[in-house]
């Protein structure tokens, strides 16, 4: 697994934690940064990481108001947490990180959707980064 893949699963589970446990994204991030002091290994995945979490956070109006407006009849607050999570760290990537090719940024998505969420996530995942890639400016 490469480094960026563990970093969006770190990433991933920031946020999931936050949502599950009712707290901020920032104190989630404190949390997990503690813990990745204590772990030195794991510096390469948690750089991103971070980037990852900083930039859902200094863009998460538009990234939910983009989620509401191309999840056709599902509410932010209906979907599983965890798919909030990987669908707002997805559309960072298409939208903020010109380093990551949107096929890129869909297909790591679309795996952590089949790994962790349920069987009929994958394809909504896919679907939703799907329509805003084709909106975006081509990475």
């Amino acid at each position: 697994m490469s480094a960026r893949t563990k970093a969006r699963k770190r990433a991933i589970d920031i946020l999931y934690a936050a949502d599950v446990r009712q707290i901020s994204i920032p104190e989630s991030l404190a949390t997990e940064a503690q813990r990745a002091a204590s772990e030195p290994a794991r510096v390469a995945s948690w750089l991103y990481a971070r980037e990852l979490v900083d930039g859902v956070v200094d863009h998460r109006e538009e990234i939910d108001e983009l989620i509401e407006t191309y999840s056709q009849g599902w509410s932010l607050a209906r979907m599983p947490n965890i798919d909030r999570a990987i669908l707002r760290i997805g559309i960072w990537e298409i939208l903020y990180n010109d380093a990551v090719p949107h096929a890129v940024a869909i297909d790591e998505a679309v795996e952590a959707a089949k790994i962790l969420s349920t069987d009929d996530s994958a394809g909504f995942v896919n679907g939703l980064l799907g329509k805003i890639a084709q909106t975006a400016p081509s990475a």
